[in-house]
């Protein structure tokens, strides 16, 4: 499932950027509609209900050269972002991005990569001999436009060369080809967002499915990459627990001798905000997203802002149920959290 996009908005400035003048030319030949920003603000893409501009917006990509300024920081999975990328070609229904990105969310590549892996280089000084981390995929599903741009695949290449550098992405992508013959040094950790395919079914739209993310981890684990799986969102519907149990047995048989290897596994329940109940009830007025607050227990994270998360007793439940089978069926299992 390669991700084909309708329309590409592209910063004047961009073409200065051999990555800029290369999509350029390479999308002008496969007859996608191009245009240049004079303004740098994105306008035409067409929509005229949510749905509608929802799904426009994922299929239009801008892109841009990335300002000078500080990475955001990204606790707790890593010291900075790696600001290469922003939005997802997947059409999640669940995703918190969904009220970062407007109603139109469409993707940015950066085209200024160089620049930014020397921003990073320099954070990485900053620190000294402390290793540094840096997330490529806070905002985004890399996969998809990395397709396109090669920007992870030089980033790869870049931190294997950082004695005190570290990278780390997860993707619900299976097209990691790219990556499988660099000598990337143990410098980068891979991780694959997992979820029954019932789940993914009705709520991960442009997506592919749990089989074959499990494989292409499996190859990515083979050439000797840091792996993990992102668990999540955990829905506890009827029969979860027979579902979850499904897919960690198929992982296992998937990944055979390398699941003694060690894997990091962080496990996500689901929780909402108000806002982004809102947002998705506009974009998905007939989804079956469990979103009755009456169900849930109303907490304040560490943003400042509310969510609804299951009551105690069920995370408790959950968080008993994923130690137990993890650990039993993965040897070398670290699970970093269960939330």
């Amino acid at each position: 499932m390669i991700y084909k996009p309708k329309r590409i908005f592209i910063e004047e400035k961009a073409l200065n950027y051999e990555m800029g003048k290369r999509l350029y030319d390479f999308f002008s030949k496969e007859k996608t509609d191009v245009k240049i920003l004079k303004n740098n603000k994105v306008t035409g893409i067409p929509g005229k209900t949510p749905a509608e501009s929802f799904v426009e917006g994922k299929n239009s990509i801008a892109i841009r050269v990335r300002k000078k300024g500080e990475f955001q920081t990204c606790k707790p999975s890593a010291h900075y972002q790696l600001p290469l990328f922003s939005g997802c070609a997947g059409k999640c229904e669940y995703c918190y991005l969904n009220t970062r990105f407007g109603n139109k969310p469409y993707n940015t590549i950066y085209a200024n990569v160089d620049e930014i892996l020397e921003t990073a280089k320099g954070y990485i000084k900053e620190r000294g001999n402390e290793v540094t981390l840096f997330e490529a995929a806070a905002t985004s599903d890399p996969i998809p436009l990395d397709y396109y741009s090669k920007s992870l695949k030089k980033a790869i290449e870049f931190f294997a060369n950082e004695e005190h550098g570290r990278l780390r992405f997860v993707t619900k992508f299976p097209q990691i080809e790219d990556y499988l013959e660099i000598d990337h040094k143990g410098h980068t950790t891979i991780r694959f967002s997992l979820n029954t395919q019932d789940v993914i079914k009705k709520y991960e739209h442009a997506t592919s499915s749990a089989e074959e993310r499990i494989k292409a981890s499996k190859k990515i684990i083979t050439a000797g990459y840091h792996m993990g799986f992102i668990i999540g969102p955990v829905i506890l519907y009827e029969n979860w627990k027979e579902a979850y149990l499904k897919l960690l047995k198929d992982t296992k048989e998937e990944l055979g001798k390398f699941s003694d290897n060690t894997i990091h596994f962080e496990v996500i329940s689901h929780r909402f905000t108000a806002s982004a109940k809102k947002q998705i009830l506009k974009v998905f007025p007939t989804t079956s997203l469990p979103m009755d607050e009456e169900d849930r227990k109303f907490k304040y994270g560490q943003f400042g802002y509310g969510k609804y998360v299951y009551p105690k007793e069920q995370l408790n439940e959950m968080k008993e149920f994923f130690q137990e089978n993890i650990l039993s069926l993965f040897s070398g299992a670290e699970i970093d959290y269960i939330i």
